[in-house]
């Protein structure tokens, strides 16, 4: 049975706001048809390859890269789930310099920690109380 068990299949989902906006999204939205289709592909190779298409930053942050033709994009995201399968983009941005800029990568881990911490408040309330 081994053999035959499938793996979790990895997708993509946004870190929404507490009043749902779509950061990811909506920077996505500003890019021109190609320079998204740059990142898309880029954000393809990790579900297909797995973390070893993304570079680790820190912690539990890692990124994608994405070169279109004139500008060059990173996408910061982290794995969730049991077994790592959703691929939650966290913040995106051009990149203008060698280093990803420290405020990015504190703003990933900022909403990486809200994320976390909004789904452990539904699932303690979603408890029922004895």
């Amino acid at each position: 049975m081994g053999a035959d068990k499938k793996k979790p299949r990895r997708q993509w989902r946004d870190y929404r706001t507490h009043a749902g906006g779509r950061r990811v999204k909506a920077f996505l939205d500003s890019l021109t048809d190609d320079e998204v289709a740059a990142v898309v592909a880029g954000m393809k190779e990790v579900v297909e390859h797995g973390l070893v298409a993304a570079k680790h930053l820190r912690g539990k942050v890692y990124e994608v890269r994405a070169d279109a033709n004139t500008r060059s994009f990173r996408v910061l995201f982290a794995t969730e789930g049991r077994y790592s399968q959703v691929l939650l983009s966290l913040s995106a941005f051009e990149k203008r310099t060698q280093k990803t800029p420290p405020r990015e990568l504190d703003l990933a881990e900022d909403r990486l920690r809200d994320w976390r911490d909004r789904g452990a408040a539904k699932k303690r309330a979603k408890r029922p109380r004895s």
